[in-house]
């Protein structure tokens, strides 16, 4: 969405509900399937509630510093942020249990390791 500039033809209140939020959107999804990237060598992401539990965790750990005056990634505090956040995770675990899973046969691990064990 960034690099499409979506954002700038955008004006008023909308345009700054997409700078100020658009990225907390984005970024808890993207991280959330890097993460699945590597749920075959750490066997502890195989499980879609830990990494959102990760991603949660680490950017509301962020926004509380923010809070408490440390830098962090940014210093202004802003709560929706974390709403943000969550929400952007939540759309990735969409995405994951339901829509790859249904539309993209390699995706579930599940699956393949029935696979490998008929083989």
């Amino acid at each position: 969405m960034h690099i499409f500039r979506v954002g700038s033809y955008l004006h008023g209140d909308l345009y700054l509900l997409y700078y100020s939020y658009v990225s907390d959107l984005i970024i808890p999804f993207g991280f959330y399937f890097l993460l699945c990237i590597n749920e075959l060598t750490i066997k502890i992401l195989q499980k879609w509630y830990v990494k959102a539990s990760f991603i949660i965790g680490i950017t509301a750990l962020v926004e509380i510093l923010q809070l408490l005056g440390i830098y962090a990634l940014g210093i202004t505090f802003d709560p929706i942020d974390i709403l943000m956040y969550a929400l952007g995770v939540g759309i990735a675990v969409i995405f994951d249990r339901y829509l790859f899973k249904r539309f993209i046969p390699f995706w579930d691990l599940e699956k393949q390791k029935e696979n490998i064990g008929k083989k």
